[in-house]
């Protein structure tokens, strides 16, 4: 079972997760795991999958069988189980719980050759729409406190397989650096009585310097503050602190808009690595006005390294204004749907 630890220090929380243990013999650098060769993702390998908890499938085929078009199955390898009780206890001045919670994949196509960045908008719809269903269910549960969504593109962006896919990790603590945002946003709003996310839209799209594109219902921005190179902000401009409160109709103008900025980025650095993380209001609380969901997409440019460890600060050597003005003019062809 694996575990949940507090740090005493500063409060954050960290998954002991004993099933994914490795020797020291394990931990090889990128350029030589080996990559390719059989791949369980794919669409006549769900036998390889643990049973299938949502799909979209064509009329009349059975579960865990071929001629699906998305799956989302448990992870073989979960950080978080489902199975057990918390059993929070104390260990002197340290604080522990199980590792109780949810890990699932979401595999977003059949083909192995298709990514986020190719699939037609409707595709990408159906993605999001998977990501709503998933988080509604498992709120359900109610020990599960936050819902993460986050995709690994790339070997040095954590991706263990190279079908494309996300994961779904739900938790039975709130994350520290969650709590921190919150915290922030909701400060703002005490003080102006205004959503901090909705005055970064508003006054963003009234300067236009850091705006990387937009439609009708969302909005592509390179951060102020950006922390990384070629950072990028995905913010529906309707004011909603719940993602999956969010309606379907909603969804086109937001799948669109991540489309584009993955292709824009893709085509602007060829072959680089991305982390992107769906943040979004933890569930079960009551509707939260200082908040706002939104998506944050970072390519792997540079590392984290002694100082930004040590400090907490983070040194960007391209400033989000010149990264906007490159993703503005890139060129790349789209995808319909």
């Amino acid at each position: 079972m694996p575990e949940l630890r507090k740090d005493p220090i500063i409060g954050r929380w960290v998954i002991i997760s004993t099933e994914r243990g490795r020797r020291p013999s394990e931990f090889l650098p990128d350029e030589i795991r080996t990559r390719g060769g059989f791949c369980p993702l794919c669409e006549g390998n769900e036998d390889k999958t643990p049973p299938e908890v949502f799909a979209v499938r064509e009329n009349g085929c059975p579960p865990n069988s071929t001629g699906w078009t998305l799956r989302v199955v448990p992870n073989k390898f979960p950080a978080l189980r489902v199975e057990g009780d918390l059993n929070r206890e104390g260990e002197g001045l340290y604080d522990k719980m199980n590792g109780v919670g949810a890990h699932e994949v979401v595999i977003e196509t059949p083909k192995h050759d298709e990514t986020l960045s190719t699939l037609p908008t409707d595709k990408v719809i159906m993605v999001l729409k998977a990501y709503r269903e998933r988080i509604s269910d498992l709120t359900r549960d109610p020990r599960i406190r936050y819902i993460l969504v986050f995709k690994n593109h790339g070997a040095a962006a954590g991706a263990s397989l190279e079908h494309s896919h996300s994961q779904i990790i739900a938790l039975p603590i709130v994350p520290k650096r969650v709590s921190e945002e919150i915290d922030g946003a909701k400060a703002y709003y005490e003080y102006k009585e205004r959503c901090v996310f909705c005055d970064i839209i508003r006054q963003e799209m009234g300067h236009k310097a850091r705006i990387i594109t937009e439609n009708g219902g969302a909005i592509a921005l390179a951060p102020f503050a950006s922390r990384f190179p070629f950072e990028t902000w995905i913010l529906p401009k309707d004011h909603s602190a719940y993602f999956h409160h969010t309606q379907p109709a909603q969804f086109r103008d937001v799948a669109s808009l991540l489309s584009d900025a993955l292709r824009r980025i893709e085509s602007t650095l060829p072959r680089a690595p991305y982390n992107f993380m769906l943040h979004t209001a933890p569930p079960n609380e009551t509707d939260e006005p200082f908040y706002h969901w939104h998506i944050e997409i970072i390519p792997i440019l540079t590392k984290v390294a002694g100082f930004e460890w040590g400090t907490g600060f983070y040194i960007n050597p391209t400033p989000p204004e010149e990264a906007a003005k490159y993703l503005r003019k890139a060129r790349f062809q789209e995808n319909r749907g």
